[in-house]
């Protein structure tokens, strides 16, 4: 019998508890970027037109895809954010084998070969080497692309974070801080719990950053679908309190920010901006501080900065330790 779209095409339910619960109780290079705040978020911003697959038999079997169709019948089923691949479109330990069980689902469904593209693989580790296992002798699988994302760790509170730090980087924070401090910049910690709220702080973010230099070359949060992107994801966050927000003040005016979100006890950094003018007073090295004072008194446990590539990402170096490897495969039918 024909199959129709029902048994695995469908819009995104409100709550995904196994998604959730699979992309935080397993080994994942990025937690946050694994979940639906993450991946629904792209997906409302960036292509809501396409056709999701979203299985969740339980948590240790999740499928997460997107369709492509490239005309006249090149079908590619893609991570839902296809644009980084931060995230992982198969979070569960089970997930791997269970996308294998559909497969013949979707060799009938499709009358063309499709290409699987799966993200967030970790070099080495039981997501790859199932998927060699389950796959290998049935699919063509290549590299599509790899990078790295990097992390710290915030066992032992602030002075645990800063004893992992260079003598000459804490000791450059401090003079920043002081500095800073007798110039009269204060700062501010905000946690949205309303999507009214949310679009309040959103909108004193989006100020910011128009005067940063970022907003200035028309290449960061103002642009769009970047800036649908994190309204959205704000949105989503500010649902559960799980945003942390902190604003650079000075005679009552925001002139920095930096804004993350949570996934369990890790809190992934997305981004942070400030007014040019204040470009010798080292604000966003301020805002990152107070970011994991904050985080430390709350007892999270981890940092996650995001990408390392490329000579722009530099800086985080002196802010982290942990080194996570990412791949995207191709798995052609």
């Amino acid at each position: 019998m024909k199959i129709t779209p029902a048994p695995f095409f469908g819009p995104p339910a409100a709550e995904h508890a196994a998604w959730t619960k699979a992309a935080l109780s397993t080994r994942q290079a990025d937690p946050f970027c694994c979940a639906p705040t993450w991946q629904l978020s792209f997906h409302e911003a960036f292509s809501p037109s396409r056709r999701l697959i979203i299985k969740e038999d339980s948590p240790d079997s999740v499928i997460l895809l997107a369709e492509t169709i490239f005309p006249p019948n090149e079908v590619y089923l893609t991570p839902i954010e296809a644009h980084w691949f931060f995230g992982c479109p198969l979070p569960g330990r089970r997930s791997v084998e269970y996308l294998s069980d559909m497969l013949g689902q979707f060799e009938e469904y499709y009358a063309s070969p499709f290409t699987l593209v799966i993200s967030g693989i970790r070099p080495g580790g039981a997501p790859a080497q199932r998927l060699i296992r389950f796959f290998g002798a049935k699919l063509d699988i290549s590299l599509y692309g790899q990078g790295m994302q990097c992390a710290a760790s915030l066992a032992g509170g602030m002075d645990g974070f800063l004893s992992r730090r260079s003598g000459e980087h804490r000791h450059k924070l401090k003079k920043e801080a002081r500095r800073a401090r007798e110039r009269g910049v204060y700062f501010e910690r905000v946690r949205p719990d309303t999507p009214e709220n949310a679009q309040k702080i959103y909108s004193r973010i989006l100020l910011v950053e128009s005067a940063s230099w970022k907003g200035l070359n028309h290449c960061g949060m103002l642009e769009t679908p970047v800036r649908q992107f994190y309204n959205i994801m704000l949105q989503r966050l500010s649902a559960a309190q799980n945003a942390r927000i902190i604003f650079a003040r000075y005679e009552n005016q925001d002139i920095g920010f930096i804004f993350g979100g949570m996934a369990g006890k890790i809190y992934r950094g997305q981004q942070f901006s400030y007014n040019v003018e204040w470009k010798n007073f080292s604000i966003g090295n301020l805002l990152q501080v107070e970011q994991i004072h904050w985080l430390c008194e709350e007892g999270a446990g981890r940092y996650d900065m995001g990408p390392l590539d490329g000579d722009r990402m530099a800086y985080k170096q002196h802010w982290t330790e942990k080194i996570f490897f990412n791949q995207t495969w191709l798995l052609r039918h």
